[in-house]
């Protein structure tokens, strides 16, 4: 009977030990799970806004964003001159921690192509109806290399006192210019409080782009009268990117207009 209550407590003891780890055994399965958090981390989702737009254009593809899981930010863009807007969103993503997946429509592609430069916590670029430029090129040449473009018409002029000017669409040409296949009453909202670009940084000549490193993804609109299609596939070609999908009666401000489609293309890249 003793030998058999001997035999009961040792197979207690025993189980208990496989059962309960060491010290050593448990700092390691917490390491072990801490790194496989950190790799399951989504990376941040960092949208830049283009000209006669604020921020508050990407709230679609935001909301749809933070639906799955993605921290978002949405930049303010300051739209003054491409060397001190890509400074100023250089500055923006060097206070994001972990990976980051950079989207532009139209100039914030020209910006995100310079700022992302040399970043290795940039993992993707997404052109959204956007300017994808080879060194030594412009907003405002790359708009005009192919036919089509009808922005120049529809523009105002503040002069600002140092030689150079703001532009602003006309309000009474910005649904159709800009935002056709949006809610008139939307576009009018949008027109109203579009921010205005100065003429510099339209002109000015970006620096190397980072697409030439870091893999690309475009979202082309087929009806855009600000930078026709033909352009947007052109520098997508250029920039062999991984993917390029086309939404045919899109216009510009197609974030806008078909955020779903835009939203789910980031998505894709940032598994």
């Amino acid at each position: 009977m003793r030998v058999r209550k001997v035999f009961a407590v040792l197979g207690t003891l025993l189980a208990l030990a496989a059962v309960v780890p060491s010290g050593a055994g448990a700092a390691e399965g917490a390491q072990e799970q801490d790194t496989r958090e950190q790799g399951s981390k989504k990376p941040t989702v960092v949208l830049v806004h283009g000209a006669f737009a604020d921020a508050s254009s990407w709230n679609g593809v935001v909301e749809r964003l933070q639906r799955k899981g993605f921290p978002v930010v949405a930049v303010a863009n300051p739209l003054r001159s491409l060397t001190g807007d890509a400074e100023y969103l250089r500055k923006v993503l060097a206070t994001i921690d972990g990976p980051i997946v950079l989207a532009g429509h139209s100039y914030g592609g020209m910006v995100q192509s310079q700022a992302a430069l040399g970043n290795p916590k940039v993992k993707a670029l997404v052109y959204v109806a956007a300017f994808a430029p080879e060194k030594g090129e412009s907003a405002l040449e790359l708009s005009n290399k192919f036919p089509g473009s009808t922005l120049g018409d529809t523009l105002s002029t503040i002069d600002i006192g140092d030689g150079s000017k703001d532009l602003v669409i006309q309000q009474d040409k910005y649904w159709q210019q800009f935002a056709a296949d949006v809610p008139r009453k939307d576009a009018t909202l949008a027109a109203a409080t579009q921010r205005p670009v100065n003429d510099t940084a339209l002109t000015e000549k970006a620096g190397d782009p980072a697409w030439h490193a870091i893999p690309s993804y475009f979202v082309v609109a087929g009806k855009d009268k600000n930078i026709p299609i033909a352009a947007q596939k052109w520098m997508a070609e250029r920039a062999h990117a991984r993917a390029v999908v086309e939404v045919r009666g899109a216009s510009h401000s197609i974030a806008v207009s078909q955020p779903e489609t835009v939203a789910d293309l980031i998505v894709r890249v940032a598994k």
